[in-house]
């Protein structure tokens, strides 16, 4: 599909400010939309949505289908008359301000929101149960066994917080006839809590009714959501356990192989991601249905869809189950272009971004040209003194070496250091040749450092980027108000801290959007503003 010439933000919905303890797809979810008018951009570019799990990462999800309940905006509930005001009330233990804490949002707010669901049922115009009705009709292929898996999973994550056994997934502790997902054993369970399920499904209503108006106010201010779908899903998610024959697991449903990523410059002992594996064979034989449902179901919710982890698809790396590390994987040939004919012959010819960073050959960048998907360039990734003096600047990640158009610029991702703690970060050789390149002219590191310092390196990268002739230039929060590392989003293969970083109220000024306005005019990203 051919892109227009765009500029745009990433900045995940939790980052929002304003809310109690999280961010929210409420009024600073529409204040951002406007903000973005304002500045001239036409991406908003966001992570995945699902619910998290353990460690809170958005690309280890219950469900790659459901949304994350903890988005739910109760002020906008109360509005709707769908909750009781006197039950929204935040906790004392949760901060309006300040990073998420997401144990204590969940804590807090999981109940909360069930109690809203039960308002819901009780209390609910005609108009809005007939709403109600049409989304459980509309979404019921993976509403009901998320429900259900919602349910059961809490009831047994409950008994396993007391018994402590040695895992707490589905396929540890759940009683084999549910662990294996029995229809008759399912019924059962639906029977003995319908309120329960009720409850999920009712809850998932809410999240998709706050976001789809999200999306319809976003798309009339010419703005453009970008999606971001993870290859692999969570082990410990609806997704596996109620399609267990679409993966690699054994007859206990636990994985014979996992995903992860080989040994190389960054780690000698390679990346464990502990993902399940797909079984191709087996998804083809479905004429890949699960996988094309994935996908629209991602379109229903933005515009644009990013895929995590492209290079997958062609071969993926497969470490067996027990290993400590991903030292002794092996190459495994993915399901290449059939997948993406197969979902373009079911959706049409739809706009999907490639993550295609890491050990990408020659195999993979035929693929993604066949596949007809823009790739993504990181300008961090483009100034190595090493290769430098060994190849001189024809890095591929440098914008002068972007050798088409179709190709996605970002100053940094999810996964890297903010712009400005990167620069702050690099040793003197690097900061020179950074410093050169961008303003064309010799520089001694000691101004170098000065031009970090005030920011003025940090906005000329900006202006790199959306100058480039990469058809979207997306520019991270972080980088357009200038933070450093204390604004980090993930720090990969590693827990704690990730994922909680939130903009501060006002932030985002009036004088950035200015700036990104004028840069996305005149390097003709947005030619229709005024």
């Amino acid at each position: 599909m051919k892109f227009e010439r765009k500029s745009g933000v990433l900045l995940h919905p939790t980052s929002l400010p304003g809310s109690y303890g999280i961010g929210t797809i409420g009024k600073a979810a529409y204040e951002f939309v406007d903000w973005l008018e304002t500045a001239g951009q036409n991406l908003w570019q966001i992570l995945p949505l699902g619910p998290t799990g353990y460690g809170d990462s958005p690309y280890a999800s219950f469900s790659t289908f459901a949304g994350n309940p903890l988005l739910i905006d109760l002020d906008m509930l109360v509005e709707n008359g769908w909750a009781d005001k006197k039950e929204c009330k935040p906790a004392d233990y949760i901060k309006k301000d300040g990073n998420v804490d997401f144990g204590a949002v969940v804590w807090w707010k999981m109940p909360v929101l069930k109690k809203a669901a039960d308002y819901f049922s009780k209390n609910a115009n005609t108009e809005d149960v007939n709403l109600y009705k049409d989304f459980c009709k509309s979404k019921k292929a993976w509403l009901d066994k998320f429900a259900v898996f919602m349910s059961i999973k809490s009831y047994y994550d409950e008994k396993a917080a007391v018994e402590k056994p040695e895992n707490s997934m589905w396929n540890y502790y759940w009683p084999k006839e549910l662990a294996s997902c029995q229809e008759e054993a399912v019924k059962e369970w639906n029977k003995t809590h319908k309120n329960d399920i009720e409850q999920y499904k009712i809850i998932q209503f809410f999240f998709d009714y706050q976001w789809n108006k999200l999306k319809i106010y976003a798309n009339s201010k010419n703005i453009k959501l970008i999606g971001d779908i993870p290859i692999f899903v969570a082990g410990d998610s609806a997704d596996v356990w109620g399609n267990q024959k679409y993966f690699q697991l054994d007859k206990d449903g636990r994985p014979n192989c996992v995903a992860g990523v080989p040994p190389d410059y960054f780690s000698a002992t390679g990346q464990l991601w502990g993902n399940p594996l797909y079984d191709w064979d087996e998804v083809k034989k479905s004429g890949y249905e699960w996988w094309i449902a994935r996908v629209k179901r991602i379109f229903e919710l933005t515009d644009v869809l990013r895929i995590d982890h492209f290079r997958g698809f062609e071969a993926y790396w497969s470490v067996p189950a027990g290993e400590s590390t991903a030292i002794n994987g092996k190459w495994v040939k993915g399901p290449g272009l059939d997948l993406f004919k197969a979902i373009r012959k079911k959706l049409g010819d739809i706009p999907v971004i490639a993550e295609d960073l890491g050990v990408i050959t020659d195999e993979v960048r035929e693929l993604r040209d066949n596949a007809g998907f823009p790739g993504m360039k990181v300008l961090q990734f483009a100034f190595s003194a090493d290769e430098a003096k060994q190849n001189g600047m024809i890095n591929a990640f440098l914008p002068h070496m972007y050798n088409t158009s179709d190709c996605i610029v970002y100053t940094g991702t999810h996964d890297n250091d903010t712009l400005q703690g990167w620069l702050e970060n690099c040793n003197g050789e690097t900061l020179c040749l950074v410093s050169e390149y961008i303003l064309g002219k010799k520089i001694d590191e000691e101004k170098a450092r000065s031009l970090v310092k005030n920011g003025s390196l940090r906005k000329e990268m900006i202006k790199t980027a959306i100058a480039s002739n990469a058809v979207y230039a997306v520019i991270p929060a972080q980088d357009i108000i200038g933070i450093d590392n204390k604004g980090r989003m993930n720090m990969p293969s590693t827990t704690g801290a990730n994922w909680t970083w939130r903009l501060s109220k006002g932030q985002l000024k009036a004088s950035a959007a200015e700036e990104l306005k004028f840069l996305s005019k005149t390097y003709g990203r947005n030619i229709n503003q005024n």
